[in-house]
């Protein structure tokens, strides 16, 4: 028969109990423990491994927070290019816990998560039509920014990798990046090529070259990550339409390596092509002709958000409303997710 020993009993006030020193739970050893004839809500302390812990009917659980660590890659949707010799679109912001995040900087911090606490998840999309930014990535309390593109002679604010400079416009620079997301894009020149894209990578957007200057940059290029197993270059800039001006074509600047969209020729109007989807690649700007008229830039491609985590650790809910996914994947003592679109909330048990 269990014994209560006590030196003193006092009533006390309020509805609590007060010990003068600390309370000493009955130990155990894990063996010692599941050989316990259990009732719901004993209270051990398991000297195997030092932690106090409870009985809920069914099994034992530890008085610890539930938490576990999880990496994650979060990339923007890129940005449109312009239209008429314009600058190519710039990445979506990169930012990641496993590798290198935009512009060749340091990774970030794993996340420490709580079990059974909802998480947001939003998957940015790529700038719809030409001269239109993409739109932000998210998970929990990280954001990554839309990449950028050029529109009413101006760069559009907010950019995880800025766009390159409008051919139209005059010279000019290209859009700013944003520090540890992406990098700036390429500069044009007045009627001549535009800049491309800013990329994820170390690599900024080139500016405008060729004959006349009518050929437009290439832009930056993406960064690659190992987060699937698998090695993935994602988050390139595009490339600058060209110009065809006195009978001078100048060429499309090419994509960025990792998804960027190619930017038109100057000779026949010619559309750029898209951001490649998932991977947050900036649009490529479209060619213009001197006298005739100007191509228009393709689409940003859309973000991506892909989280990995120990598959011991724990496990994510099968209900993910409003979100868009591959279902759970594993790679070696591993699992991850990766989702393509959609806004909603996810949990991990």
């Amino acid at each position: 028969m269990s014994e209560l020993k006590t030196n003193q009993i006092a009533t006390n006030d309020g509805n609590n109990v007060a010990i003068d020193n600390s309370l000493n739970l009955k130990s155990y050893s894990t063996t010692d423990r599941n050989s316990l004839t259990a009732a719901a809500g004993d209270i051990i302390y398991n000297s195997t491994e030092s932690k106090p812990q409870f009985y809920n009917g069914s099994e034992w659980g530890d008085f610890t927070p539930a938490t576990f660590a999880l990496d994650y890659l979060i990339i923007a949707g890129g940005g449109a290019g312009a239209s008429g010799n314009g600058g190519g679109g710039g990445a979506g912001g990169y930012r990641t816990s496993a590798g290198n995040s935009g512009g060749a900087t340091s990774a970030e911090s794993s996340q420490n998560l709580l079990k059974g606490i909802n998480f947001t998840v939003t998957v940015g999309g790529g700038g719809a039509s030409a001269n239109t930014k993409g739109s932000d990535s998210v998970f929990s309390s990280i954001t990554s920014l839309g990449g950028g593109s050029y529109t009413g002679g101006s760069h559009t604010t907010s950019n995880g990798s800025g766009a390159g400079g409008n051919g139209q416009a005059g010279p000019s620079s290209g859009g700013s990046g944003t520090a540890g997301q992406g990098l700036s894009g390429g500069t044009g020149h007045g009627s001549d090529g535009g800049g491309g894209g800013g990329g994820g990578s170390a690599v900024a957007g080139t500016n405008f070259s060729g004959t006349n200057n009518n050929t437009g940059g290439n832009g930056g290029s993406g960064t690659a990550s190992l987060i699937t197993g698998s090695s993935v270059t994602r988050a390139a800039g595009g490339g600058a339409g060209g110009r065809e001006s006195s009978g001078t074509n100048g060429g499309g600047g090419a994509g960025g390596t990792g998804g960027g969209g190619a930017g038109g020729q100057g000779s026949d109007l010619g559309t750029a092509t898209a951001g490649t989807v998932n991977t947050g690649s900036g649009g490529g700007g479209g060619g213009g002709k001197s006298g005739v008229g100007n191509g228009t830039g393709g689409a940003g491609g859309s973000g991506v958000v892909i989280l990995r985590w120990t598959t011991a650790d724990a496990t994510i809910g099968a209900t993910r409303t409003g979100l868009t996914d591959g279902d759970v994947q594993t790679d070696g003592s591993d699992s991850y997710i990766v989702f393509t679109a959609g806004t909603g909330t996810i949990s991990f048990s």
